[in-house]
């Protein structure tokens, strides 16, 4: 893949474009303190059907510096990008806060998402919230900073990842932070997505994954309950955690085909 990147006044947005003949461009969304490594078993089984765009995400990996992130601020340097490429209209597969991305940039152009695919993800609107979920968003980064930075390091991996493999690639993601880039990062993608929090009308077709070993806060009940009020299609991957894209790729690599055969 080739490896590009955009600029606005918030820093330099790096991310990585093939294309194909293909009517379809599938934009993988990582998810918080994650970069573009947490795809690469759907790079490797999509390559050469789809034309394929994935990123660091602001104030991840290689697009640091960055100043001021906020979700919709990565909603517009993702917007600069398809510009920049010429793409008219995209999936996003979204991971965790990618799927953030994902819901903010469709709330902005709801015009160029052909279809969503989130994986481990939240929805939008204030009704799936407690005052107290809210409450403790606002405390991440204070309690993240009580822990050693290599203790804290392997508690976020065994919670993202069941498999050895998948714990180790996230590691490795995340020795590329210091403790007070991590803290940071937490505190803006957890606190910072209540500023986010609204109704949402998705019209486009959505498919919502969740690991069956995702204890990471109440995705799954969240994910649940969305299922339940809107009638998103939910599947739940055995073997998985929060990542579940990286802990069984082959389920959730066979779910993304299908969904795009729907589209």
């Amino acid at each position: 893949m080739m490896e590009k990147s955009v600029s606005s006044e918030r820093g330099r947005t790096v991310y990585w474009v093939e294309k194909t003949d293909s009517p379809l461009t599938l934009v993988f969304l990582s998810g918080l303190t994650a970069n573009h490594h947490l795809f690469d078993r759907q790079v490797e089984a999509f390559s050469g059907q789809y034309s394929l765009l994935i990123w660091d995400a602001p104030a991840h990996g290689k697009s640091r510096p960055y100043r001021d992130f906020t979700y919709p601020h990565a909603a517009a340097e993702l917007n600069s990008i398809l510009d920049a490429e010429g793409i008219r209209r995209a999936v996003l597969i979204g991971q965790s806060a990618g799927g953030f991305v994902a819901q903010s940039f469709y709330r902005a152009h709801p015009d160029r998402v052909a279809g969503i695919f989130a994986i481990g993800t939240c929805p939008y609107p204030p009704s799936y919230y407690s005052r107290s979920d809210l409450f403790w968003l606002r405390q991440t980064k204070w309690m993240f900073r009580l822990y050693p930075n290599g203790i804290l390091q392997r508690a976020m991996a065994r919670m993202c990842a069941s498999t050895p493999r998948a714990r180790e690639n996230m590691m490795h993601m995340l020795s590329d932070y210091t403790k007070d880039e991590l803290c940071t990062l937490m505190y803006l993608g957890f606190a910072g997505f209540i500023p986010e929090i609204g109704d949402m009308n998705i019209q486009c077709p959505l498919w919502l994954l969740v690991g069956e070993h995702d204890h990471t806060g109440k995705v799954m009940a969240y994910n649940k309950l969305w299922h339940e009020r809107e009638g998103f299609p939910l599947h739940i991957i055995r073997g998985a955690a929060h990542n579940a894209n990286d802990d069984q790729p082959q389920q959730v690599n066979a779910l993304l085909g299908a969904f795009l055969k729907t589209l």
